[in-house]
């Protein structure tokens, strides 16, 4: 193939030679644009990015004929247009020079990935101030599930950043949950000592395996109350590791899938349209001065209700 370069760099022209005479218009494009994937490059045709003597082919399958002349659009990835910096209201309860607290709203997604490339926190972080371009993942330590609420804590500098991650590490960062979860939790407090893995059987969730990573999460029941469409009980939780859906696989896997969280068996309940699970304190020692900090956030309206809900019914059945 001989390859020339048309005035933008986006823009690549290619002349089909007799090596690739005959071949799938998607696999010409990986000899010519090899630093893409052939899904992406599939994404490109699709679009109509792509031209074969001056006319846009849109299927892929396409055979392709000596002597042709190829352009395409290197329109970048989604991935590679991700990490950019996007003005936003951050909710910061907390900022020094070292660190920032926000307490994420329920529907916020922490970190881009496939179907949330946009719109994140770190895209927020990076227009909140310059030097989290220069820190992994803009200086997120911990993340919460797009549709859980509450705090968490983000480092501003490398130092900040490394001395966080130790402490995590750890296990020198207490972080406490609010959560309303489906029947009847025993009224004394115990503790879930399950490993973690991805679920064999749907990449999508997270599961209690064998051969996972050590996760360990404290139960404490704060109300129980019944209603019509069965018991909800009211509970606190502390992590001592941090595994993803930690505390949704945890209590699922006891009993009591979280309401609304339909993920892990969770029904709707007491008006939520999302999981019940909101992360209500955090303490750390600062990863500067190493004072103790501690931060609490209360929940967004949505559970906040449904929790009262629980706690006054549970009060009247005394």
């Amino acid at each position: 193939m001989e390859a020339g370069v048309a005035d933008a760099p986006e823009r690549r022209v290619a002349l089909i030679d007799r090596s690739l005479h005959g071949v799938r218009l998607d696999k010409a494009l990986v000899a010519m644009a090899g630093e893409f994937s052939r899904n992406h490059l599939q994404t490109l045709i699709e679009g109509g990015h792509v031209w074969v003597d001056e006319r846009p082919m849109t299927q892929a399958s396409r055979k392709v004929s000596a002597g042709q002349q190829l352009v395409v659009e290197l329109v970048p990835t989604p991935e590679s247009r991700a990490f950019r910096p996007e003005a936003m209201a951050l909710p910061i309860v907390f900022e020094d020079e070292s660190l920032i607290i926000i307490d994420k709203a329920p529907g916020m997604v922490v970190h881009p990935a496939a179907g949330n490339w946009s719109g994140t926190l770190l895209n927020g972080l990076l227009a909140h101030h310059p030097a989290a371009a220069t820190l992994p993942r803009a200086g997120i330590v911990h993340r919460l599930d797009k549709d859980t609420s509450g705090l968490l804590v983000v480092g501003k500098t490398l130092q900040s950043v490394t001395a966080l991650v130790r402490a995590i590490a750890a296990r020198e960062v207490q972080r406490e949950y609010q959560a309303l979860v489906h029947g009847r939790v025993p009224s004394q407090p115990f503790r879930i000592d399950a490993p973690l893995a991805r679920d064999p059987q749907s990449r999508v969730k997270m599961a209690v395996v064998g051969s996972g990573k050590p996760a360990q999460t404290d139960v404490s029941r704060v109300a129980l109350a019944e209603f019509d469409e069965g018991a909800v009980s009211a509970v606190r939780c502390k992590l001592h590791t941090g595994r993803t859906h930690q505390i949704r696989v945890h209590l699922a896997t006891r009993g009591h899938a979280l309401l609304s969280d339909a993920l892990y068996g969770g029904r709707p309940g007491l008006g939520l349209t999302r999981q019940a699970l909101h992360a209500a304190r955090l303490g750390f020692a600062h990863p500067a001065s190493g004072q103790p900090m501690q931060f609490e956030a209360a929940p967004p309206a949505d559970l906040a209700r449904a929790w009262q809900q629980v706690v006054e019914a549970s009060e009247k059945a005394l």
